[in-house]
């Protein structure tokens, strides 16, 4: 599968994380000769926080976690993750599965069960083959390394087309502290939360109660801010390890906060530019909303809307397509005071085309890979952005071909 043309450059130099390591597998779970399983041990009193997908049909790894989350931060923790099979809709075979990988863990590593973390992603309601997970578990443990990070961003893809990392590095008090993470994503990509998987370290020392509450704060920021679809997994995990081996408290620290917030909004950014079939990255500011819940519902309306995409796709200024959006989002919205531009250029302000409005200069615009779409509704103060991509044939090819 060609590289999406909205990838970065290169895969980012992910600064090596004092107290966790990685190892990777070719497990076969789904594909032969491609690595699909990843571990992460990480040290003694590490703390574990996550967010998972909000979805009714979410599987027996998320419920899992879930329950776990929060609980004891004593010993060492582990994630496992396997991509090929989601294991969601599959039953009793999906607990099975989750309980048999985290005693095998457990086994292999010494780690207590209720510290161990499983995700799966790709195929939803096919029974996971979970034996051929375990068989490679001593493989995985006796390769642990803390600089095969990279590798683990490769062993988690699905329909990606490339791996995601992120980084940040902050001084306090004299002392360094650093973040790496990855993600994997490029359709089913909807809140709550985004559509992916998403493992972020850090050497930062911080308590449970503390790291949620910005991982959550966050998360709403960035990876519930993006759609590729509207569609939402049943997959869906984030966790966050904090291994505390820089010595450095960053409870309530803000350039930590943001350090973080950087990390998360990049990988989520990836996550578009990776968007199945996107040819454009599209950001899409809301203004002028009774509140910033219906700024975000605005922006999400237009970044689903299925003909607003196919325009972008088609590098098309149809604008009207827009005022539709916003009309059907159910914000309070008013038809002769709403104003949308792209870009600089501004196509209709108080309910009318603008008075100085091109439809070549508009054309033009619509021709750049990243776009922004601005919107004002005139109300209020709400604000919200939103990130998305466009619709295209590609799209429809991915994912009719998905199971075959």
């Amino acid at each position: 599968m060609p590289v999406s043309p909205l990838a970065p450059a290169s895969f980012p130099e992910l600064p090596v994380i004092e107290g966790v390591r990685f190892a990777t597998a070719m497990a076969g779970v789904k594909y032969k000769n491609r690595t699909d399983v990843m571990l992460a041990e990480l040290a003694e009193g590490s703390t574990v926080a996550g967010v998972f997908t909000r979805s009714a049909t979410r599987s027996a790894n998320v419920l899992d976690c879930q329950a776990k989350n929060g609980k004891s931060q004593a010993g060492r923790a582990a994630i496992i993750v396997n991509s090929g099979n989601s294991n969601a809709f599959t039953g009793r075979n999906g607990v099975e599965a989750v309980n048999s990988l985290c005693a095998s863990v457990a086994e292999q590593t010494g780690i207590a069960t209720d510290r161990i973390f499983t995700s799966s992603t790709g195929v939803i309601g096919e029974p996971l083959p979970y034996d051929r997970i375990t068989a490679k578990i001593s493989e995985l443990q006796s390769n642990l390394s803390a600089e095969t990070l990279p590798e683990a961003a490769k062993a988690i893809m699905t329909t990606d087309t490339f791996p995601k990392g992120s980084a940040a590095t902050i001084d306090v008090d004299g002392k360094q502290v650093k973040i790496s993470g990855i993600a994997k994503g490029s359709g089913m990509i909807a809140p709550d939360m985004a559509t992916m998987l998403v493992y972020i370290f850090t050497d930062a020392q911080i308590g449970h109660e503390a790291l949620q509450g910005i991982l959550s704060k966050l998360t709403d920021k960035t990876f519930n801010c993006i759609t590729v679809d509207s569609d939402t997994s049943t997959s869906d995990t984030l966790l966050i390890g904090a291994t505390g081996a820089s010595g450095v408290d960053v409870t309530g620290n803000a350039d930590f906060e943001d350090a973080l917030h950087k990390v998360m909004l990049d990988l989520s950014h990836q996550v578009i530019r990776d968007g199945e079939g996107a040819t454009k990255f599209v950001e899409i500011q809301v203004t002028g909303a009774a509140n910033d819940a219906d700024a975000k519902r605005v922006g999400l309306s237009v970044a689903n809307s299925p003909l607003v995409k196919t325009a972008i796709a088609g590098q098309d200024a149809n604008w009207g397509r827009i005022v539709a959006a916003v009309g059907k989002s159910g914000a309070e919205a008013d038809r002769d005071r709403l104003s949308i531009r792209f870009g600089d250029i501004t196509v209709a302000e108080n309910g009318w085309r603008a008075p100085n409005y091109s439809e070549d200069e508009a054309a033009a615009y619509m021709k750049n890979e990243e776009l922004v779409i601005g919107v004002d509704l005139g109300i209020g103060s709400g604000a919200s952005t939103v990130w998305t991509c466009d619709l295209t044939y590609e799209y429809i090819r991915i994912n009719a071909d998905y199971r075959s």
